[in-house]
């Protein structure tokens, strides 16, 4: 069990540092040094994908005291809640699921209907804006880091990502992706040799797993994320969640 350690206070002008710190450091190491820092001020954002879950394992062997939370948007397949049932079940964790504001939703389902974010990316990012970024938000309050399963090779939106970077984003805080060098390969070997629990979607053909309406399989040859708001345009698949946010110089 990781030690609350004396608060040590990291501002936007550490996190260059410290991203070449730990690039091509083991994922384990950055999940410890996360937590000695950062405890009790810390959570891992989980949607409960194959990244997720394998942070999920480290963090149960290395630094238990990190909650987990989910955002529960309403409309997330039947198997992504299978997936977390076993997962706590399996790590004895607590999962804290954050829900988005049922007025905002009553309304935009009244005045937009049931579908508004296959209109246009404006409306797909008002939708993820309610289920989505302002639960997160509710999330991180008080925090003063949080942990994601972001990889480089995830998508062209990614490419630059850091193991430790400074979200003003979401109100200052620190973001660390301990995984952010891991391949899909990796992910899968690692699952694999642990007997990880993982969402059945992945086994047909969904890498990556968002709300129902909005995920489909993906085709052969196609790239990971083809299937998440296969509708738009490569460069705009982003929910808002990871739009990334550098420090001013």
């Amino acid at each position: 069990m990781v030690k609350e350690a004396e608060v040590v206070k990291v501002g936007p002008e550490d996190v260059a540092a410290l991203a070449e710190r730990f690039e091509g450091v083991p994922a384990e190491k950055i999940v410890r040094w996360a937590a000695e820092t950062f405890l009790p001020d810390i959570g891992l954002a989980s949607s409960f994908g194959a990244e997720d879950v394998v942070l999920i394992d480290i963090i149960s062997r290395v630094a238990p005291d990190v909650r987990i939370f989910t955002l529960d948007t309403g409309r997330l397949p039947d198997e992504t809640y299978d997936v977390m049932e076993r997962v706590r079940e399996r790590y004895g964790v607590v999962i804290q699921s954050y829900f988005p504001d049922r007025e905002k939703v009553e309304r935009l389902e009244r005045e937009k209907g049931f579908y508004s974010f296959r209109q246009s990316v404006e409306n797909r990012l008002e939708c993820c804006g309610i289920r989505k970024v302002e639960p997160l938000r509710r999330a991180l309050s008080g925090l003063r880091a949080w942990m994601t399963g972001l990889r480089r090779d995830q998508a062209a939106t990614r490419a630059t990502t850091n193991a430790v970077e400074w979200d003003e984003g979401n109100g200052g805080i620190v973001k660390v992706n301990p995984l952010v060098n891991w391949t899909h390969e990796r992910v899968w070997e690692y699952i694999r040799a642990r007997d990880v629990p993982y969402n059945a979607l992945h086994d047909r053909g969904y890498p990556s797993i968002g709300c129902a309406p909005c995920t489909r399989a993906v085709k052969p040859g196609e790239d990971i994320r083809a299937g998440r708001w296969w509708w738009e345009l490569e460069d705009e698949k982003e929910c808002g969640l990871h739009i990334p946010v550098r420090p001013k110089e």
